[in-house]
């Protein structure tokens, strides 16, 4: 018997000219010349092997094995995985039948091979000749599954040596090393073997990966898994021939039951295949993701024109449509009832019209306050039926948990319907909304009927301009309304105060007004009034702002609360209304195909959103439901200045005639009028001409950040 004084594994480095012998065998190996032999070895036949259920019971054995070593569990007190996963396992092994043969003859192969001191090289391709009827993940699992064989025997002998009588004869016979009494002094062998073991199961799920990629979504030719396919050879091979150095490895314990001599080489060639594995692991993960990539873009491509086919389909009801923009399963239900915050599933929305409230996270305060009304509004009456959902646009890049904060709290604040996760919008339908809905940065509104036609890919302007009354937001709806709509001051303001249109019904004179020149404010308030008062009739005065000037407006609304220049809206919600109503009605004349020189409307819109371009103020008169004159500030502050000489023709024709009349004869050929348009909400207009001269105007292009 050798000694009973067991010697410790030596740690001592291997030589330079061992390391450098080391690097030339894996600098060389994979060359064209070995690679042509790896090739020559490869003749499938065409046989589909599922190795699945192989791998299954592979894992078993090897992670097993793995996590008593390196938990130092050898005394065999933990359980195995749970029975009935065990039991899924072994009742999927029917075609095991087929393949046993194979596995054994390799299981035999491996051990004579190694104990005979073969050329590891040598080995592998004698491996790789027997399994060369079959395709390269399954020379790659039955390789593997025959090491595994012969590890999980060594293993349930040397471990149950020291409790089972015929185990114990067995391990005496071999010579295995008692693995509870040496443990301490087998671990760097089995730690370095471990670390193998890892990296060949890690390639291994990587090979078979790649093999169960969907053909119908990429095939062996696409450039991905083109690439992909000339690794794998090389990939298999490394594999093998790392099985072979784990088998030997296992073998080297035969006879060795109380001798552990140094195997410092063996455990160097142990660690650089575990390095090389790892390598080509990373290489292949790699090459994995960029297919993976590639079959989501082609799913993605499907999808979205199968969105195309979807609304081109006549559908009992809306689900099917809504399914493939929203959340194709149930569970968990996608959507979160704003009034209850409860989860709820997309059968709400069946056979109901519903709007789709698509924006990204920057939904501005004053856009959810407007929308809140015109929600609850329409749920006081019984002849406007329809849900509105909020889909939520983010870039999945760079989600964070800022972002999710940020669209926590704006969902918190709406009482319609939202999805529950903004990530559970699929790229396509984003894609769709962006390329079909022209969703770009403003939010847009579309409507869908009850089976789920499109009504509108944007209600969001008749949303804005009439409110409920332009349900079910149709085309058709939305000319009838026009045609039932003339260029007037209860056009302009609505229902954002309904002072105005008290003071409207009462005929009162009244000047809207706006700018942020405080100097040019004053000065035309006062002269204003004073021609009001001098002239003894009632004028009211509005302040209606600066359009995309949040922070201003609130400067401005204090400023105006302290110095008292006029009547003003006190809050940047009524203004941004009414300037985003403005933009509304501009846009949807311009869906209608109106020009400014055939449509009053658009014209009289054009200029005051011309006006609000410029540096400086401007003013709109107005007398009862149609008299109205507007100028740009200096032109209204000089014809006001100069009242008396057109007094008289205030007394015989009225004050709003007359005043039209003499801002005719103030404009002067030298003026610079600009028109500001957000791009992001709808088609830019070919032409747009002055609201002064009526000349066309040049166009330009803005960059503009709405931060103040």
């Amino acid at each position: 018997m050798a000694s009973s004084h067991p010697r410790q594994l030596a740690a001592i480095p291997p030589s330079k000219m061992q390391q450098r012998r080391e690097r030339r065998m894996f600098s060389t190996s994979d060359d064209s010349a070995m690679m042509k032999q790896v090739q020559a070895t490869h003749a499938p036949d065409g046989r589909e092997v599922d190795v699945k259920p192989v791998l299954q019971i592979i894992e078993e054995i090897l992670i097993h094995v793995i996590a008593r070593t390196v938990d130092g569990d050898v005394d065999g007190k933990r359980e195995h995985v749970d029975s009935m996963e065990k039991a899924a396992v072994f009742a999927e092994l029917d075609m095991l039948d087929s393949l046993a043969y194979i596995i054994y003859k390799i299981s035999c192969e491996l051990p004579y091979k190694c104990l005979g001191g073969g050329d590891p090289h040598a080995t592998a391709m004698g491996i790789l000749s027997i399994l060369s009827s079959y395709p390269w993940h399954a020379k790659v699992a039955l390789t593997l599954s025959a090491f595994a064989v012969n590890f999980g025997e060594f293993w349930l002998v040397a471990q149950l040596g020291a409790t089972n009588t015929l185990a114990k004869s067995v391990a005496l016979l071999k010579q295995l090393p008692d693995l509870v009494e040496n443990h301490a002094y087998l671990k760097q062998q089995f730690d370095t073997l471990i670390k193998l073991v890892k990296a060949i199961l890690d390639v291994t799920r990587c090979i078979i990966e790649f093999k169960e990629l969907p053909t119908e979504y990429i095939s062996e030719d696409t450039p991905p898994m083109s690439v992909a396919s000339a690794h794998i050879p090389v990939a298999a091979y490394w594999t093998i021939r790392s099985i072979v150095a784990c088998a030997s490895q296992v073998a080297s314990f035969v006879g060795l039951r109380n001798d552990f001599g140094s195997t410092t080489s063996e455990a160097w060639e142990l660690s650089s295949l575990a390095h090389k594995m790892s390598s080509i692991y990373e290489q292949l993960r790699n090459q994995l993701a960029i297919c993976y990539q590639y079959i989501d873009e082609k799913r993605h491509i499907e999808a979205y024109h199968n969105l195309f086919r979807l609304f081109e389909t006549a559908h009992i009801d809306n689900l099917k449509i809504l399914r493939a923009l929203i959340y194709a399963k149930e569970d968990p239900p996608p959507l979160i009832d704003g009034s209850t915050k409860a989860r709820v599933s997309l059968e709400v929305l069946r056979r109901k019209h519903v709007l789709l409230l698509i924006s990204d996270l920057d939904l501005s305060q004053e856009e959810i306050i407007i929308l809140d009304n015109l929600y609850k509004d329409a749920r006081s009456r019984s002849e406007t039926h329809y849900e509105m959902v909020w889909i939520p646009v983010v870039d999945r890049a760079a989600w964070n948990d800022m972002g999710r904060q940020k669209f926590e709290h704006l969902r918190a604040s709406m009482p319609w319907y939202s999805v529950r996760d903004p990530l559970i919008i699929q790229p396509y339908v984003i894609k769709y909304t962006r390329e079909v809905w022209s969703f770009a940065k403003r939010a847009i509104l579309v409507a869908l009927d009850p089976q789920g036609r499109l009504s509108s890919p944007n209600a969001l302007h008749m949303y804005w301009i009439w409110g409920n009354l332009a349900f079910p937001f149709t085309r058709e709806k939305e000319e009838s309304l026009w045609k039932a709509e003339v260029w007037s001051l209860e056009l302009l303001v609505d229902g954002i105060d309904p002072a105005v249109l008290e003071w409207m019904a009462e005929s009162k004179y009244i000047c809207l007004y706006g700018g942020e020149d405080l100097e040019w404010i004053q000065t035309f308030t006062s002269t204003a009034m004073g021609v009001a008062t001098a002239n003894k009739f009632s004028l009211e005065m509005v302040y209606v702002g600066k359009n995309n000037a949040k922070e201003r407006m609130q400067r401005m609304i204090n400023t105006f609360t302290t110095r008292k220049f006029s009547y003003f809206w006190p809050n940047v919600t009524s203004i941004w209304f009414f300037w985003t109503r403005l933009e509304s009605m501009l846009y949807s004349k311009l869906q209608h195909g109106k020009t400014v020189e055939s449509d009053q409307i658009m014209s009289e819109v054009m200029t005051v959103l011309s006006f609000d371009g410029s540096d400086q103020g401007w003013a709109i008169f107005c007398r009862g439901a149609h008299e109205m004159a507007r100028a740009k500030g200096d032109t209204a502050l000089t014809c006001l200045r100069e009242f008396e000489k057109w007094k008289e023709s205030a007394t015989r024709d009225g004050f709003i005639p007359a005043m039209n009349e003499y801002l005719k004869q103030l404009h002067t050929p030298h003026h610079c009028n600009r028109l500001i348009l957000p791009g992001s909400t709808g088609g830019i207009p070919e032409k747009v001409v002055c609201a002064e001269c009526g000349r066309q105007m040049e166009r330009y292009f803005m960059y503009r950040c709405c931060v103040e």
